[in-house]
């Protein structure tokens, strides 16, 4: 009852301010216009109205009525500088903190039970840092005031706390709006408009939220770098750890614009994408591809035959490969660019200090103004019970582990659904191998849309794949000298026996070794870090797998040209790392490629948008060469052309997504590409061709009626109606 009672206090203030028109009093023009009656009832009772005003202050923000800032504006204009910046001062934060209780008292308990633990980590940031969180609010007003109030008033701050930090932080700008309301007093006519004083009071309202901003950064950076004591002089510009696709980047531009780098890494230059990832598997499809095209001889006017297959020299192709790439990333190449290349294991001791463990022995210290961690991920290997006794390999092992086989493994057992599990479970089954895919949730690549779940599982299982979705492993087991994977489904367990067993359920960013527990740097997925990739410590940066948000050679590179430029000249000028256009290809057969939205994700984020679908089946080179599957789909604009997403099916398709990627980076829409020019036959021209269906749906249909009536007099016929 006592909160029922104070809400309808609270609303029938609220209904009476608005119901007597008190808001006309709180504008400009009203102050203007009263100026010189306040004045005159001010010369006869100051201290009375200076109560009044103050109190009527406190009112307005506690309640969070409209008007605090016009009246932080009349306190210059009416009582002064120093007199009108004492009463908004004090008024303000005392209003504020009404406002915060009454928050705290009528909601906080209800929002904590039923948000409490969504709301954890806010939680337990408030407890940790709310004061400066405040502080930075307060500072830099990003949000209303009036908000803050209520929010701050759902968390676990103190009252305390939150009045004097309300206090300290809110100084600043109310300094501002009131000498600017010290100089609205003195205009009198329209050329007071242009008085140096009120154009300086002004540009200090422009430019206050920038200084401030940079006050915060002073103090953030005051805090964290509190404990450490800051070398005279540095070593090197930058230290990279990780000489994946992140770091080799990083290095490069480092060094491009004559900056002293050195990059640590502590196994094989290239990291995962050349070594275990992206070269290799590709390499590996590409041999299955053609042994699976063998096999398939009929569809191109050939005999069908099977391959005469020798899976060592296939494992050897591969490691060849890789071999031919690594000059690209090689030691060689890097110190010729300029860069230092230490080999060993790098731990960051102090923000501007990394100790590196060498390879050969010993260990090298250096001081660098900055420090990018490009320390990418490895393989996630789930707690399964009995899967170290029966032997398992992820996508990292398999190729040094498989390159001792005499033959590609009978019997295949593959955990996961996801693009890893996907590629290389076909790759296998057109090698040879008898391959059963076991994936927990209800569908393989869940993250496409379901049709395109479908495809895949469909393309897949004709290649001999056996696809369980809904299969949550159990654990591992021996049988005798037989392998067993134990799954549930529905509740009842099914047994997967297996010569091999490839774990392919993800990777797991590296966060251990690096020194970034010891230093506070928050960790949980993925290196915590801000727009600008710099972590806790603003000249500590994280790039590539270890930072996320995207586990992908090409955003590993992406973000490195933001980490190495925002820490060589981050004091001039940062840059905001940018996900807006991502694309991504898994190379199954037939390929998908996505950039940008699909169905699934529109649909759950409640984004609108039209769907255009052109089928690959239709196009004249995808029949001729015998790959007339898949499709085309775009997501744009309802009634636009502007693209929010595309999802390409089909051969090549990753090599087709290009055209969108660059229409949807520079802003053209599906008539830009309509009107491109696209050679045939090719399979780019898929993309004119949905582009046209885009065109076709939204064809003017009045107006073609209207040419159909011209057409017809222009023969010397009559219309039809």
């Amino acid at each position: 009852m006592k909160k029922i009672l104070l809400v309808a206090v609270i609303a029938a203030l609220a209904i009476a301010f608005f119901a007597f028109d008190l808001d006309r009093y709180l504008t400009l023009d009203a102050l203007k216009q009263g100026q010189s009656e306040f004045a005159a009832l001010r010369a006869d009772s100051p201290w009375l109205v200076a109560s009044a005003f103050f109190a009527l202050y406190v009112v307005v923000t506690a309640l969070s009525l409209p008007g605090a800032a016009i009246m932080t504006l009349a306190a210059g204009a009416l009582f002064g500088l120093l007199t009108g910046l004492v009463l908004v001062s004090f008024a303000s934060t005392i209003g504020a903190t009404l406002a915060f209780l009454v928050s705290r008292y009528l909601l906080r308990d209800w929002v904590q039970t039923r948000f409490g633990a969504k709301l954890k980590a806010i939680n337990q940031g408030i407890e940790r840092d709310g004061a400066f969180y405040l502080f930075t609010l307060r500072l830099v007003p990003i949000f209303p005031f009036f908000l803050i109030n209520l929010l701050m008033g759902l968390t676990p701050i103190r009252t305390g706390t939150f009045y004097w930090v309300s206090q300290v932080g809110m100084l600043a700008g109310t300094v501002v709006y009131v000498n600017a309301g010290t100089q609205l007093a003195t205009i009198e006519r329209l050329g007071d408009i242009l008085s140096p004083a009120l154009l300086l009071s002004f540009a200090l309202l422009g430019v206050f939220p920038l200084i401030a901003k940079r006050i915060v950064e002073v103090v953030r950076k005051r805090r964290v770098y509190a404990k450490w004591t800051r070398p005279e002089s540095f070593d090197r510009n930058l230290v990279v750890i990780g000489a994946g696709a992140a770091g080799l980047v990083s290095a490069y531009i480092a060094a491009a614009v004559k900056a002293k780098v050195t990059l640590v890494e502590a196994h094989k230059m290239g990291g995962d994408c050349l070594n275990y990832g992206c070269v290799p598997s590709k390499s590996l499809i590409r041999s299955a591809k053609l042994a699976h095209q063998i096999r398939h001889g009929e569809r191109y006017g050939l005999e069908a035959a099977e391959p005469r297959l020798s899976f060592p020299t296939v494992m050897a192709r591969v490691h060849e490969k890789i071999r031919a790439i690594e000059p690209h990333d090689s030691v060689e190449r890097y110190t010729g660019l300029g860069v230092e290349v230490l080999q060993g294991y790098a731990r960051v001791v102090d923000p501007w200090t990394v100790e590196i463990a060498m390879n050969g022995g010993g260990t090298r210290r250096l001081t660098t103004r900055a420090i990018v961690i490009a320390a990418g991920a490895s393989p996630t290997v789930p707690p399964l019970p009995g899967l170290d006794e029966v032997g398992y390999v992820t996508s990292d092992t398999l190729w040094d582990a498989f390159a001792r086989l005499d033959a590609p493994p009978a019997r295949l057992a593959v955990i996961g659904g996801g693009p890893i599990g996907c590629e290389l479970a076909q790759a296998f089954a057109r090698l040879g191998s008898q391959v059963t895919q076991v994936q927990r949730g209800p569908r393989i690549m869940p993250r496409e849309d379901e049709e395109v779940s479908a495809l895949v599982q469909a393309a897949l299982e004709r290649d001999g794949v056996r696809v369980l979705t809904g299969h949550k492993p159990v654990r591992c087991e021996r049988d005798g000298d037989a392998k067993v994977l134990v799954a549930e489904h529905d509740g009842v367990e099914r047994r997967i026996e297996f010569d091999a067993l490839l774990v392919a359920v993800g990777r797991s960013a590296r966060l251990s070794g690096y020194g970034l527990e010891e230093l506070g740097v928050p960790t949980d997925r993925t290196v915590a870090t801000n727009e600008y990739l710099e972590t806790l410590y603003p000249n500590i940066y994280a790039a590539g797998d270890v930072a996320g948000p995207y586990q992908f050679t090409h955003t590993a590179a992406h973000m490195a040209w933001f980490a190495s430029v925002n820490a060589l000249f981050g004091e001039f000028r940062k840059f905001r790392v940018d996900y807006s256009v991502v694309p991504w290809t898994t190379f199954i057969d037939p390929e998908v490629a996505r950039v940008g939205l699909n169905e699934l994700e529109a649909k759950e984020r409640g984004i609108a948008c039209e769907v255009t679908r052109y089928g690959i089946d239709d196009l004249d080179r995808a029949i001729a060469d015998s790959a007339d599957y898949g499709f085309v789909k775009v997501l744009t604009v309802p009634g636009k052309d502007r693209i929010l997403g595309v999802t390409l099916v089909g051969e090549h398709a990753g090599d087709l997504l290009a055209e969108y990627v660059l229409a949807m980076k520079h802003g053209l829409g599906l008539n830009k590409i309509l009107g491109t020019i696209h050679t045939y036959p090719t399979l780019s021209e898929a993309n004119k061709y949905a582009a046209g269906e885009w065109k076709r749906a939204h064809a003017p249909q009045r107006l073609l009626a209207w040419l159909g009536r011209y057409h017809a007099w222009k023969l010397g016929t009559r219309p039809v109606a």
